[in-house]
């Protein structure tokens, strides 16, 4: 039995583009043990991916800061005798875990490529960031049949779900649509004033309830867009658990974010999606899920490639992608 180690990427987005990366290991090895090493933030998202058997935390922050803790660490990874390591992670720390650890096959990306057995060539222009953690497996001789993002559910999470809904008058079987209006950058977040005319618009054309969704420190930003479309919507932020906040985007009828965790996620469970792209490009980080999904994007000219001009006032590339067309995508995926 092969006993494989991953190293993981750092963001929530990433960590649920990485997940075919593990069910291709089993694919693989039907028999294998499968072990991911990765930082605290995304460990909540990997423990709903039924291809993982154990996650190891490594928080350099924190529990790792101090040489010795690093070496701790080192000394786990070497008592665990893995026979190989996948690094998704270009980082030369992490690569030189593994090498210390004695881990025979080290294949992958690194900046110091002379820690790795197998060195793979770091390149992303154009390609789906899925496709560039996959890259390190195909170029090690193995098989990739589903490059699809899968998460899965947990049962007493969906039953916790019903329970909030119906705390907030939504009944077991009454249809709503998700709207995540934050971002982890602002650029990335469409204008709040849309989202007011989208939520006023639904209630009236569609008859469904609109929830607002986001972290407790979005709880603001929502409660500020529902006042200004007349507390049409419910808002959510900051009371769903990650568990919680995937059954409600598979309850859903769909959800409308921007390029954010919260939609690859919705995505990853089955969810339908509607990801509303500017500065960043759908076919380096669109949807890679279950689900079905409508992108909308418009080359506006400053976005050919993936802009990080975070000081970017006219914000031009989420602006030009209007209400009525999030509808038309609503309709669409209704029909």
């Amino acid at each position: 039995m092969k006993n494989i180690l991953v190293v993981n990427i750092n963001w929530l987005g990433d960590a649920v583009f990485s997940t075919p990366v593990f069910k291709a290991l089993k694919e693989n090895y039907p028999h294998a043990r499968v072990t991911c090493l990765c930082v605290p933030r995304v460990k909540k998202v990997l423990e709903f991916c039924p291809f993982i058997d154990e996650i190891i935390i490594c928080d350099e922050k924190k529990a790792h800061f101090w040489p010795w803790d690093k070496w701790a660490l080192i000394a786990d990874l070497r008592r665990r005798s893995f026979d190989i390591a996948f690094l998704l992670h270009r980082s030369t720390t992490r690569g030189l875990f593994v090498y210390l650890a004695g881990i025979p096959a080290r294949v992958g990306y690194c900046k110091m490529k002379g820690l790795l057995t197998h060195p793979v060539d770091f390149k992303d222009e154009g390609i789906h960031r899925s496709d560039v953690y996959l890259k390190v497996l195909e170029n090690f001789g193995l098989k990739i049949k589903d490059r699809s993002c899968h998460l899965n559910l947990k049962a007493d999470c969906a039953t916790q779900l019903t329970r909030i809904l119906e705390d907030h008058g939504i009944a077991k079987n009454e249809k709503f649509i998700v709207c995540h209006t934050a971002g982890n950058w602002d650029l990335k977040r469409w204008p709040a004033s849309y989202f007011v005319q989208l939520i006023e618009t639904i209630t009236e054309r569609f008859s469904m309830k609109v929830v607002l969704s986001g972290a407790l420190g979005d709880l603001e930003y929502c409660q500020s867009i529902n006042q200004q479309a007349n507390n049409k919507a419910i808002v959510l932020a900051g009371e769903t658990s990650l568990g919680e906040s995937l059954a409600l985007y598979r309850r859903s009828q769909l959800l409308i974010s921007s390029d954010s965790g919260p939609l690859h996620l919705a995505h990853s469970v089955g969810a339908n999606v509607i990801g509303v792209f500017g500065p960043t490009r759908p076919e380096i980080t669109g949807p890679r899920g279950i689900g079905r999904a409508e992108v909308l994007f418009k080359d506006v000219g400053c976005n050919k490639a993936a802009c990080y001009h975070l000081s970017c006032l006219s914000n031009l590339c989420m602006q030009s992608i209007t209400v009525d067309d999030v509808l038309k995508a609503i309709e669409k995926l209704s029909s």
